[in-house]
């Protein structure tokens, strides 16, 4: 009751259309100077860094944070003291969305978590740049200094014009 089974064999495969290609004496050598005979005496290889390689970030214990609240929106950057970003949060990054993002929780949570980071990062103290009216201004630099960050200084550099551009007409409720 053995049944034979015939040889599996590879089903058939379909030649595919290939690109015609040069000769080899058509294509570009592999060595440049095969063509002139000679190669240079101080022939030198040179390596070629990734265009696109991670900046690593030495441990940074000083930052600058600069919170620009607005009534839309509140966004905190904190920079290293030559003014690199290290990290920064926004209230709409934080999963807040419309007119949420204007509110001081917003803006409380966006500090906590760019202040996370930045601890993370070895920052323990901070110079505070607070700029615009918003009602984010407070909440922000607390929140800072709640997530273990030592505020040194606070300054506040909202635009002031000179009697510059015309402001906004009042509101009518």
């Amino acid at each position: 009751m053995a049944e034979e089974e015939a040889p599996k064999t590879a089903p058939e495969e379909k030649p595919e259309a290939k690109a015609p290609q040069a000769s080899a004496e058509q294509a570009a050598p592999a060595d440049p100077f095969a063509v002139l005979g000679e190669k240079p005496a101080d022939e030198k290889t040179i390596v070629r860094k990734p265009k696109n390689a991670k900046k690593g970030w030495k441990a940074v214990t000083f930052a600058k944070v600069y919170i620009q609240s607005s009534f839309n929106n509140t966004i905190v950057t904190i920079t290293d003291d030559r003014g690199a970003a290290l990290c920064w949060a926004s209230a709409g990054g934080s999963g807040f969305k419309g007119t949420k993002k204007g509110t001081p929780f917003a803006a409380q949570m966006t500090a906590q978590k760019a202040a996370k980071r930045a601890v993370e990062l070895g920052v323990k103290q901070v110079a505070v740049f607070v700029k615009g009216p918003g009602p984010g201004r407070e909440t922000a630099i607390r929140a800072l200094q709640n997530a273990g960050l030592q505020v040194i200084s606070l300054k506040d550099v909202s635009p002031i014009p000179h009697n510059g551009c015309r402001a906004p007409k009042p509101r009518r409720v």
